[in-house]
């Protein structure tokens, strides 16, 4: 199985101590980071750390032509962040980018085994509606819901990686508040949420006050102690 074309499909860390890493996130989420499809670990590279880069998951989004989705977040004013990982006859695989809003994100070639360890995916960004703009037309991402978050956040935009499928993320004006840079944020599936916030605090990890969707589904933000950020998710069957 392969990962639709748009769609999410390769989250990996990158971290200043992965061996630490794996450890924590085999505890709190049960699954081996790095030995699971779809979930990688590798070192925070020293230029991205030179740059005040911190620990963070990079989600990928595959796509068929890597070059030419790269090329057009380029072109909307993205920046890109180290070489273009290719084939041994030099096609494109993976490009990281700083997205026009500030995030980091990576376009991939088309990955076996996607994973299914994250439920949901988060951009905090100071104009959703511009970054809605851009993912949206470009990678056929479709709105579902949405959820007033008050006068200072506003709308939170829920959308679907194609027309008809269930909501997979949201995205929300909160990088214009103090303290909160733009970002990709992925949500992790657990079976009990408030057991594995307990096991991120035992762990040396932050947690934030978790919240629900209109589905009934909760999740909170956290941090691991590395500080990377993440999120866990539980489904309002098992919330």
């Amino acid at each position: 199985m392969k990962t639709a074309n748009g769609a999410f499909g390769g989250y990996e860390l990158r971290t200043t101590n992965p061996g630490a890493a794996v450890d924590f996130y085999a505890d709190v989420l049960g699954s081996q980071v790095g030995n699971t499809p779809g979930l990688g670990v590798s070192p925070l590279p020293e230029r991205a750390a030179a740059l005040g880069a911190p620990a963070h998951w990079l989600g990928h989004i595959a796509v068929a032509d890597v070059d030419g989705a790269a090329r057009r977040i380029l072109e909307q004013g993205g920046e890109q962040r180290g070489p273009t990982r290719t084939t041994s006859d030099g096609q494109a695989t993976r490009v990281i980018l700083r997205d026009p809003f500030g995030a980091i994100v990576a376009v991939a070639a088309e990955r076996d085994e996607p994973s299914g360890a994250v439920a949901w995916h988060e951009l905090h960004v100071r104009d959703h509606a511009r970054a809605w703009a851009l993912y949206g037309e470009m990678f056929g991402w479709r709105k579902t819901e949405a959820l007033d978050l008050g006068p200072a956040l506003g709308s939170y935009e829920m959308f679907s990686f194609g027309e008809g499928g269930p909501s997979v993320g949201g995205m929300v004006s909160s990088a214009r508040m103090p303290q909160v840079h733009t970002h990709w944020l992925f949500y992790f599936r657990v079976d009990d949420l408030d057991a594995a916030l307990t096991r991120v605090r035992a762990r040396g990890g932050n947690v934030l006050e978790p919240r629900r969707l209109p589905s009934g589904d909760r999740l909170a933000p956290c941090e691991d102690p590395q500080g990377a950020a993440f999120g866990l998710y539980s489904s309002a069957a098992r919330a």
